[in-house]
């Protein structure tokens, strides 16, 4: 088994992780009301199914990983204030994550992510601050990469990705709701019908739209004044499919970003190898000009795989 609960391993099953091949994956998300038809634990249960899927991923595209989950941390900040709504100082989220990693990084692992499902300004300026300074004071990689996820996501940057998962196009009145939709609205919704129907109650159907402009959305606990009921959006447009749909397009897109920041690290260790290393560096200079030659030569044609072993042995030998 290549995924770890934290709380479920000893103390010497964790120290004996391979850290140059361990993820610890941590997952921070606030108690938050979600309007009168979802749980306060939406962004909870968003990251969590986040951090799993990633895991999963993960080990699968890398024989020999092992990812590492941390219990849900739930703690976050830019929230709206409601009965159920547990708020927390900007400063408390950033030094309790800044602890978390600090402790990981001195316990010698090297890869620590973060998975975030609160969209709160305030909340991803933390995550980002903590892990870039655990990054800098421990020499590892930390990384809290849901903040650019998020605000792409919610500019509309992967709505062609998003038709092509769904198979149709969105119509003008849909990509309208979706500008529109920022908190307990068209896509939490339809997440927490995907991951947890049974907490969804039924009155999300009739709910009307929660329209804010961008001046009403400054004030604080803004959907919840003049009777508003907490949130901001179309839920009553929700259905699993459009959850499922955007779900893939996000976890794809965050699948590039981990392997990029793994990779990032790998390349780094074998540009330092080559320095050191003249027989490497001659034999990885050859490979890599060997490569071009044969995308050069064979242009739009597969490479002919009896030169493709003959080349190998070649530089076996050398």
């Amino acid at each position: 088994m290549s995924v770890h609960r934290l709380e479920e391993m000893s103390t010497p099953k964790l120290d004996a992780l391979d850290r140059a091949r361990t993820v610890i994956l941590l997952t921070v998300s606030p108690l938050e009301q979600h309007g009168p038809h979802l749980p306060v634990g939406v962004d909870a249960f968003a990251a969590r199914h986040f951090a799993e899927t990633i895991a999963e991923r993960l080990v699968a595209a890398r024989p020999g990983w092992t990812v590492v989950l941390a219990p849900t941390l739930h703690l976050g900040s830019f929230t709206f204030d409601a009965p159920g709504t547990v708020r927390v100082r900007q400063r408390v989220v950033r030094d309790a994550l800044t602890d978390y990693g600090a402790s990981f990084a001195r316990a010698g692992f090297r890869y620590i992510l973060v998975a975030n499902g609160h969209a709160g300004p305030g909340h991803l300026a933390a995550l980002e601050e903590a892990a870039a300074t655990v990054s800098r004071r421990h020499g590892v990689t930390m990384s809290s990469f849901t903040g650019h996820l998020a605000w792409e996501f919610l500019r509309g940057r992967y709505l062609p990705q998003i038709e092509t998962a769904l198979g149709r196009p969105l119509s003008p009145a849909e990509r309208q709701a979706f500008a529109e939709d920022a908190h307990g609205g068209w896509w939490e919704t339809s997440l927490m019908l995907l991951l947890r129907p049974d907490l969804v109650d039924d009155a999300y159907r009739a709910l009307p739209p929660a329209r804010y402009s961008l001046a009403e959305r400054a004030i604080p606990n803004y959907p919840l004044l003049g009777g508003g009921q907490g949130y901001v959006g179309h839920p009553a447009l929700a259905d699993a499919a459009f959850a499922k749909a955007t779900t893939e397009v996000l976890l794809g897109e965050t699948m590039e970003i981990v392997d990029g920041l793994l990779d990032e690290e790998e390349t780094r260790k074998i540009d330092e190898h080559l320095a050191l290393c003249r027989r490497c560096c001659d034999r990885y200079e050859f490979a890599r000009r060997q490569k071009a030659l044969l995308v050069v030569h064979h242009l739009g044609t597969a490479v002919p795989l009896t030169l493709m072993q003959r080349l190998r042995e070649l530089i076996a030998r050398f």
